[in-house]
């Protein structure tokens, strides 16, 4: 595991620009945190570092959207799985796991099932930081199953 001090929102997009630069096809990205944590930050950057067409913002009232890449290269999937019950209800979005770069915000529990590794990423800020976004968080990365077995990107 890799633990970070993520001082600014700025600094959050730089660290998706640095782990879109080691993610490939199939690799699953699960994001947890509360509200305002700089999950879709960290998703904007990824998204800018694979080089997809954006805007990337929070899917949550369609669940997934998918951005497909500019350059040639794989699509990132974005994912909020905030008012999913079940892996099955993430199952049932019929994402292409395999070809995609998946981001997953509020995945943590339902994934394992669908997908042999992933990294999980966990964001926790300070409990008064409300809706600064220039508050200091703390970024735990994990990486899990075979993939992540020679090392994490950060």
């Amino acid at each position: 595991m890799t633990i970070l001090e993520v001082p600014t929102a700025e600094a959050m997009h730089q660290l998706g620009l640095r782990l879109a630069a080691a993610l490939r096809p199939g690799d699953v990205v699960v994001l947890t945190g509360p509200l305002g944590a700089g999950k879709t930050t960290l998703t904007r950057g990824i998204g800018e570092g694979l080089g997809v067409r954006g805007p990337v913002t929070s899917p949550t009232f369609v669940l997934a959207r998918t951005h497909p890449s500019l350059r040639g290269g794989a699509p990132l999937v974005h994912v909020d799985a905030y008012r999913l019950a079940s892996a099955v209800e993430l199952d049932d979005l019929d994402i292409d796991f395999p070809h995609s770069v998946v981001v997953v915000e509020w995945g943590a529990g339902m994934i394992d099932g669908l997908v042999d590794s992933r990294l999980d990423v966990t964001i926790e800020r300070p409990a008064l930081a409300g809706d600064d976004e220039d508050q200091p968080r703390v970024v735990r990365v994990e990486g899990f199953g075979a993939r992540w077995s020679a090392g994490l990107p950060v």
